[in-house]
Formats: structure tokens, sequence, C-alpha cells
């Protein structure tokens, strides 16, 4: 009816959300990269699990492939904030490639604690997710046979190693912090001298976005989450807020919003993976305000100020 007033809808922001440092500092390399050598500039692997930033690079002049094969002789290639296996840039050097290491510093230090730990004779018991770019790379840090994949609480009792005095287990840097404690807790039970990383593993930001949602989570009927389906730190956004009793749904956009989703809904957590941009979040905020009469407050649960430098070759860009 013309004239009618629009439905109520609160909206809690969550923050932090959206960009970390390591993401910032991934992008900011191919950019970087484009100004300084021109387009084109070849990324191995998407530089982040996020379709709007990588569409936007493509716009730059960005070519994204899956394989060094697949790069030209004399042109730049990034590797992805996800880290590459220690192969792919001993290759890169073979052909006598440009490349830059985008990897994210936090991954890097888990593979420099891959390398000690199986220079000290330990096997490592690493928990994350078969198939994510951060797990092969880290795998790939060390020889075959020296790290054991355990990506679940059944996984970590069933494990049988052909030494347990000689254990230790790092973990992918995206994971949910409750899951995550609760398979380390089997492996400590089972192992009481496995070695632990000399710091956590899970990253400052997937920590402390899970969080922020578990701070707003009682308060919301429902909870969307802004990321990738590829994204391991926005799917683990989608279960903590599910694991507080809230209906939540992960979207990349705020045009794949199912409008029928939200009925009976008065209060709307919303919250972004670290690849994902703050304007996605604004999107969607315009979006539900065509809808519904918003109340928008942002509720912030830690203050983020890390910056990670840029590699020196183009600090100077």
């Amino acid at each position: 009816m013309p004239g009618a007033a629009l439905p109520p809808l609160t909206l809690l922001i969550a923050a932090p959300r959206g960009f970390c440092a390591g993401v910032d500092r991934a992008i900011r390399i191919v950019e970087l990269a484009i100004e300084k050598y021109g387009a084109p500039v070849y990324v191995r692997h998407e530089i982040v699990h996020n379709r709007f930033v990588v569409d936007r690079l493509k716009s730059l002049g960005a070519i994204f492939v899956e394989e060094l094969d697949e790069v030209p002789d004399d042109v730049p290639v990034v590797f992805s904030a996800h880290g590459v296996p220690k192969a792919v840039p001993a290759k890169a050097e073979a052909r006598g490639l440009n490349y830059l290491d985008a990897t994210c510093p936090l991954v890097s230090k888990v593979h420099r604690q891959a390398e000690r730990l199986v220079a000290a004779g330990q096997h490592i018991l690493f928990i994350g997710h078969k198939g994510h770019p951060e797990v092969i790379g880290t795998f790939g840090q060390v020889p075959d046979g020296r790290m054991t994949l355990i990506e679940t609480v059944e996984d970590a009792e069933a494990i049988m190693p052909e030494d347990p005095a000689s254990l230790a287990f790092l973990t992918q840097t995206t994971l949910s912090v409750d899951d995550t404690a609760e398979t380390i807790a089997v492996l400590r039970r089972r192992f009481p001298a496995i070695h632990a990383p000399r710091g956590e593993d899970i990253c400052y930001a997937t920590s402390n976005r899970q969080a922020a949602v578990k701070a707003i989570a009682a308060r919301c009927d429902a909870v969307l989450v802004i990321g990738a389906p590829n994204s391991s730190n926005s799917l683990r956004l989608v279960e903590v807020a599910e694991r507080a009793g809230v209906k939540a749904l992960l979207i990349q956009r705020a045009a794949e919003i199912d409008f029928g989703w939200l009925d009976g809904v008065a209060t709307l957590g919303i919250t972004a993976g670290a690849s994902a941009p703050e304007i996605l979040v604004r999107e969607l905020v315009d979006r539900l305000a065509k809808r519904f009469a918003i109340h928008e407050s942002e509720v912030e649960h830690a203050t983020e100020d890390m910056i990670f430098k840029l590699p020196r070759s183009l600090a100077a860009a």
C-alpha cells in the first residue's frame, strides 16, 4: 500500500569484521605490483577468497591462475595470502620469474614452526581442513610423511602415531576457536608430552571475529555473514552463530538475500569474513533499508591495529 510504514528491523553489526591486516597487505601487493610493473600481473590462486575483491583486481590488470605453469615467462607473479608449498617459489626461481610472496605473515609463522619442529625430529599433527590452500601450503614446507592431518575430534581420538614421545601439533590459522580447543584437548589427553606451538596459531583476526559474533548472538534472531563459500574463516562465523543457538546464513552479496528467510526476525546480526570488504556490508545495509525501517548499531568487541610490512621491492612504490 502506498505510504505504508516499513516494518522495523534492528541491525547489530559486529566489530571487528571484514578485512584483516594479512588481507589488506595481500591486496596491496597486487595493486602495487600492477602500478610498478604494469599489467598484466599474474596471481597464483585467488589472492584472498572473495569474488568481489578478485574481480576488482582483474579490472586493474591481474590475471588469476591455479598453477605456475600457466604463468608466461617475463611477467611478475604474486603468491596468494594462503601460502604455497616450497616447491612453488623454487620452480619460479628456476624459471627466472619475478615473484612476490603475499603469504600472510601469520601463516608464514606457522610454516617456520613446522620446519623447526621437523628439524628437531618431531612428527606434526596438523589441525586443519583437507584441501584448503593454507593446509596444502603448510604441508609443502616439510618432507612427505612428517605431518599428519587432523580434521576432527574423531581423528584426534583415532590417530596412532609411530612415536608418541616425538609429537607436536600446529593448526590452520582460520579454524573455529572452540572446535580446535576440543581437538587440542583430546591430543593433550592422549599424548601428554605433545609439543604445543609457541603461541596461538589461530590468527588474531579469526579469533576476534568469532568472539564478536558471540557477543551479539544472544541478542539476535538471525545472523548474516558476508563472505565466500570457500572462505574458511567466513564459514566458521556461521558455525559460531549457529552454535550460539541463532540461525545464520552465509551470503556473498546483498542481492542474494531471501527476504523470506528474515520473516519473524526483529534483530539481525551482521558480520563479514576477513576477506570481505566493508563496501559489501554497506551494500547489505542499503538493501535492507529498502524493505525495513532500519535501526543500526555497531557492537565493538575489540580494536584491531595490526599492520604488516610490504615486501621491500614494493615498499617504495
